[in-house]
């Protein structure tokens, strides 16, 4: 009984703990919805007030003045285009590197880990040269280039990972039953790599999703812009429009908070099986 109290007790004090870190978490959210619908001089007098009369006309005039359906189409086209390359390169590159291993692929494996602590800051000015000299500059496979290259290590190591908690005794099986090495992977392995594909899909899509310094430095045409880069259109130099900026930035958040809240639940079982070490 006793034991059963101090759970009881327990459990309600974190309970509580994660309901208060929760609001302190949607506390920017609460600032960033109320504000976007607010005039430009009740925003800058009472930001933490609720607003006065709302401003719906924000929502439209950020929407015409962003070029939103456009912006929105390229966010879209480089992340779904972007991921799926990343998918497919880097599961076959971490199942060829687990299944052979031998000590040229430990050390290209060790390579890719090394990658994922250089700062991007530091290799801004070669990018650019490199992508000027190969074409790649102001133009989306560019940009797709570019986010392979930055996204294959991380991805590489969460696939390496979750390929040893893999059985070989089923690949086995395959091969015996008749399929070839490619057979073996996109009918057994592949599909039993869904909870770290979901997994790697979301996490590589908050990036590219979010994304402003990249595209900066790739993309310079206006039709080319994706939404933070169409969104710092109301930040300039000596006046920054909040008024507009605030739906904006709500509207370019509202897609990657729906994707993210329909597939999160897949995050922690994907993690967690790739932390199994064979």
């Amino acid at each position: 009984m006793d034991i059963t109290k101090r759970y009881r007790g327990g459990t309600i004090v974190t309970e509580i703990i994660m309901v208060v870190l929760g609001i302190l978490f949607l506390v920017p959210f609460y600032f960033l919805f109320v504000n976007s619908v607010k005039s430009f001089g009740e925003l800058l007098t009472s930001a933490a007030a609720l607003p006065k009369s709302l401003e719906w006309g924000n929502y439209s005039r950020a929407f015409d003045i962003t070029n939103f359906p456009t912006a929105l189409w390229n966010s879209v086209l480089i992340t779904v285009v972007s991921n799926v390359l990343l998918v497919v390169i880097c599961a076959m590159a971490a199942y060829y590197m687990v299944r052979n291993n031998s000590r040229f692929n430990r050390f290209l494996f060790v390579v890719f880990v090394a990658a994922m602590v250089v700062p991007f800051q530091s290799i801004m000015i070669p990018l650019v040269k490199v992508t000027s000299t190969l074409g790649l500059m102001d133009s989306i496979p560019g940009l797709i280039v570019c986010y392979l290259g930055f996204g294959v290590p991380m991805s590489v190591f969460l696939f390496h990972g979750f390929v040893k908690s893999i059985p070989l005794e089923i690949e086995e099986a395959a091969t015996v039953d008749g399929s070839n090495a490619y057979g073996v992977f996109y009918r057994v392995v592949f599909p039993l790599m869904k909870p770290m594909l979901v997994t790697v899909f979301i996490l590589n899509t908050l990036w590219i999703w979010n994304d402003y310094l990249l595209p900066s430095l790739i993309l310079q045409s206006g039709e080319l812009r994706t939404i933070p880069i169409a969104t710092f259109a109301f930040f300039g130099q000596y006046t920054k429009q909040w008024d507009l900026a605030l739906p904006a930035l709500v509207m370019g958040i509202l897609p990657i908070i729906v994707f993210f809240l329909f597939m999160q639940r897949y995050i922690i079982e994907g993690i967690t099986a790739g932390a199994v070490k064979g």
